[in-house]
């Protein structure tokens, strides 16, 4: 009796999840739309007003105050056993990563530029420019990266326009690759010394 409950339980808990997945992605599908139209309006609305008349001369504008500056989000990215690799700053739709300055990871070891430029970053911005020739999206809103080095050691990857949806897979994407281009660079350091 006990286990039928526990089973019916367990079976409802899996049930709720797979609702959860659905909802969540609808939720973003939804997302993305009311974006799309608003970012559509925008644009219509402003060609309307250009074609109806060109705007009076403007006024000498009084400086404004500076905008509050929105809260910028730490996250440390570290290894499994705990090491600091690197550290991401998020703030609206932008991504600062610096990775650890003492590791000195180099722009040359694996799987950096095959895996996080070539496949991850590399792809969503591809998707996005993609969109902005389609019309579907404003070249303004769309996803771009930089990646400052010094001679070939990483200093910092800049990400623009990041999807709030986007954001854990760079995240997540982002540590993985740090944490093996780590392991690699110690393991190449590591050779000469065993001979």
């Amino acid at each position: 009796m006990e286990e039928d409950k526990i089973k019916k339980m367990a079976e409802l808990r899996e049930t709720l999840e797979e609702r959860a997945k659905s909802l969540e992605s609808e939720l973003q599908g939804l997302r993305t739309l009311l974006d799309f139209i608003n970012e559509l309006l925008v644009e219509k609305s402003f060609k309307k007003v250009e074609e109806i008349a060109k705007p009076p001369p403007m006024p000498e504008a009084k400086p404004q105050p500076a905008p509050a500056k929105t809260q910028v989000r730490t996250i440390p990215l570290k290894t499994a056993a705990d090491e600091l690799l690197g550290t991401m700053y998020v703030e609206d739709d932008q991504i600062r990563i610096v990775p650890e300055p003492k590791l000195q990871l180099s722009e040359n070891t694996p799987p950096f530029t095959a895996f996080l430029i070539d496949r991850i970053i590399g792809k969503m911005a591809e998707r996005d420019r993609e969109l902005v020739g389609q019309g579907k999206l404003v070249p303004n809103k769309a996803f771009t990266y930089r990646v400052e080095k010094d001679g070939e050691i990483l200093k910092e990857i800049t990400v623009r326009n990041l999807a709030p949806q986007r954001e854990r897979e760079v995240r997540s994407a982002t540590r993985w690759t740090l944490e093996k281009m780590l392991e690699k660079q110690r393991s190449q350091t590591e050779k000469p010394s065993e001979t």
